[in-house]
């Protein structure tokens, strides 16, 4: 289009780059598709239903519960042969036995959204990392130097300071919380974690790494955070093929009292 014929006046180019671009973008908006709105509709496949709890917390119907009935027989000792777990179990709440060791799940799983409730005893003694220490391993693994896995950290931070990557809802070694929103001990407190599971190729080499979103006391404090590699207390991260593994949770050996669980239950995704 010859924009000196319609626009005779304008004999400075910058003016005339201008009057170019307007008159492109009068064009475009002339020649815009008419849209039907049912176009960017989807009905199926329809979701699921599922029923929710009808308190924060509650198990929604889909949801494996791990801590039923009157013993523990959703777990076992983080041991070769497993074994039973050696924790105590009393009214839906089970409480750390430090000379038993760890427990995991029977269960393996990839996928998975978490829910889970602990409560730091209200007259816990020690400082920094040596009270009311734990942990929950979102996968755990067997390696040759020992046992590893990917951990958010359990510890009592209401006025107890540590280093800040491996203070509670810390992803241990990595990543630090966004905030701190622990309570004082004798509250139970909530973890809701979802975590997306590392992929490997065939060859073992990583496709995607693993990622956590996770809310303490129903706060963001990890936010899609991505993986680095397992977890170690000394030295790097690192990534090692697994599929399917187990959730564990840690018996600390510091020597300040012992912690418990309730309503654990998961959603595989």
């Amino acid at each position: 289009m010859d924009i000196n014929f319609l626009i005779p006046k304008l004999n400075n180019m910058k003016w005339k780059v201008l009057a170019c671009v307007l008159i492109s973008s009068m064009t475009h908006v002339s020649a815009q598709k008419k849209y039907d709105p049912k176009e960017t509709e989807i009905y199926s496949p329809v979701p699921r239903l599922v029923t929710a709890g009808k308190q924060y917390g509650q198990a929604p119907s889909d949801a494996i519960q791990l801590l039923t009935g009157t013993k523990l027989s959703e777990w076992e000792a983080d041991k070769a042969m497993g074994g039973p777990a050696g924790w105590i179990f009393e009214k839906g709440i089970m409480t750390v036995n430090k000379k038993a060791g760890d427990i995991r799940t029977k269960r393996k799983f990839t996928n998975f959204q978490l829910h889970l409730e602990y409560r730091i005893p209200k007259h816990i003694t020690g400082t920094g990392q040596a009270r009311g220490n734990s942990g929950l391993f979102l996968a755990s693994l067997e390696v040759e130097e020992g046992a590893g896995g990917y951990e958010i950290q359990i510890l009592d931070n209401y006025q107890n300071s540590t280093y800040v990557n491996g203070q509670a809802a810390s992803i241990y070694k990595q990543y630090p919380p966004l905030v701190n929103a622990c309570k004082p001990p004798g509250e139970w407190q909530t973890y809701d974690v979802v975590w997306k599971a590392p992929r490997f190729r065939n060859d073992g080499t990583l496709e995607s790494p693993a990622t956590i979103t996770a809310f303490h006391n129903g706060v963001l404090v990890q936010d899609h955070a991505i993986l680095k590699g397992d977890t170690p207390y000394t030295g790097p991260p690192v990534y090692r093929p697994h599929g399917a593994a187990p959730i564990k949770l840690q018996a600390h050996g510091d020597k300040s009292e012992p912690i418990s669980f309730k309503n654990i239950w998961i959603r595989e995704l």
